[in-house]
C-alpha cells in the first residue's frame, strides 16, 4: 500500500516516498520524484581496519546492527531508500588497503550488491594508482563488472588528484582509459577524519589539471572541498563544464553559506549525503533540510533528480 503523500517544507515541491508495491522492480510511479543520492557508503565493512571501524561506529549507537545488515543484504538498503523517498543511490567503493583496509575485492562487492536491483543501485569501484600493474586493463575490468563510476580518494590513497604530473604515470593512464570508455570519475575533495588519511591531498585546485588534460572526462567533485576549500571548488566548477559538484558531506542547512552562488551552476550539482558516515544519520532528514532552503523549485528538482539522470541514465 502506498503511503500518503507528504508535503515538503517548501511550497510547490512534493516529496513522495517510493512505493513498496511498485509494479516492476526499480520503476517508480510516473508522478513520484526520482531522487538520486549519488554518494552513500555501502562497502565491505568487514575489511575495515579496527581503528577505522571505531571511527565509523561513532554516533551510530543502536544502529550498528542495522548497518551490518545493510552491508550484507541489499533488501535492507532498498527498504531504507523506500522509507526515505530515494529512487537510486551510488554505492561508493574504492581500494585503500593501507589506510582504510579495503582491497580490490571492494569492486566485486559493489558489482554483486547492485545486482539485487540494477536500476536503483549504482555500483562504484576503483583502481589504486600506487598498486595497479595494469591501469588501463583494470579500468576495463571495472566496466566489464558493470561499475558505473570510478572513485579516486586522494587522502585515502596517498597522492594528489594530479599526481600523474609528478611521476605517478599510472594515474594518468587510469584517467585516460576512463575518458575513452566514458566512465565518470569521482574525486574526493576536502578533509577526512579517518586515521592515516592525508587531508593535504584534498585541495580541489588539483582537479584543474585533470579537467585540462582529460577534457572529455566527466569528473564528479565530491564534497565541494568542505570544510576548507569551498572557494577553490566553486572556481573549478565554474571553469570546467565537464565537472559536477557532489553535495555529499555538506550539512544541507549550511549549503548556501558554503556556496552562496550555487544557483548559477544548478545544472551541474548532484544530490548526495555521504550516509552513513559520521554525522550523517538519515537519508530523509537531509532531503527535508535541503528542501527548506530558499532555492527555486526547478533548481531543487535539477539537483535532486534530473542532473543525476544526465550523468547516469536509467538502464531498462
Amino acid at each position: 500500500m502506498d503511503r500518503a503523500v507528504e508535503r515538503a517544507p517548501v511550497r510547490g515541491y512534493f516529496l513522495r516516498p517510493m512505493s513498496h508495491g511498485l509494479p516492476h522492480p526499480g520503476i517508480a510511479r510516473q508522478d513520484a520524484p526520482r531522487i538520486t543520492d549519488v554518494h552513500i557508503h555501502v562497502q565491505p565493512w568487514r575489511e575495515l581496519k579496527p581503528n577505522v571501524l571505531e571511527v565509523m561506529w561513532r554516533g551510530l549507537g543502536q544502529e550498528r546492527d542495522r548497518m551490518i545488515q545493510v552491508m550484507d543484504d541489499p533488501r535492507a538498503l532498498l527498504e531504507i531508500m523506500d522509507r526515505a523517498g530515494v529512487w537510486r543511490v551510488g554505492l561508493v567503493n574504492y581500494p585503500s588497503p593501507d589506510v582504510m583496509g579495503f582491497t580490490d575485492a571492494t569492486n566485486t562487492f559493489a558489482a554483486k550488491y547492485a545486482q539485487a536491483d540494477p536500476v536503483r543501485l549504482l555500483p562504484y569501484g576503483g583502481v589504486h594508482a600506487r598498486f595497479t600493474k595494469d591501469p588501463g586493463g583494470d579500468v576495463d575490468r571495472l566496466v566489464d563488472l558493470g561499475i558505473r563510476l570510478l572513485k579516486v580518494h586522494p587522502p585515502h590513497q596517498g597522492f594528489p588528484a594530479n599526481a600523474y604530473t609528478n611521476g605517478l604515470e599510472s594515474l594518468g593512464r587510469i584517467y585516460r582509459r576512463c575518458e575513452e570508455r566514458g566512465l565518470p570519475v569521482m574525486i574526493h575533495t576536502g578533509t577526512s577524519i579517518f586515521p592515516g588519511a592525508r587531508s593535504k591531498y584534498g585541495n580541489p585546485m588539483e582537479l584543474d589539471d585533470v579537467a585540462i588534460d582529460f577534457p572529455d572526462l566527466q569528473i564528479v567533485m565530491a564534497h565541494g572541498g568542505r570544510p576548507l576549500y569551498m572557494e577553490e571548488a566553486f572556481f573549478i566548477l565554474r571553469r570546467h563544464r565537464k565537472v559536477w559538484l557532489d553535495l555529499s558531506g555538506i550539512p544541507p542547512l549550511r549549503l548556501l553559506e558554503y556556496f552562496p552562488r550555487l544557483p548559477e551552476l544548478a545544472d551541474r550539482v548532484l544530490w548526495g549525503t555521504d550516509w552513513p558516515s559520521p554525522g550523517v544519520k538519515d537519508l530523509r532528514a537531509n532531503i527535508d533540510q535541503f528542501l527548506s532552503l530558499p532555492l527555486s523549485d526547478p533548481h531543487k528538482k535539477a539537483m535532486l533528480e534530473t542532473n543525476a539522470l544526465a550523468l547516469f541514465p536509467s538502464v531498462p
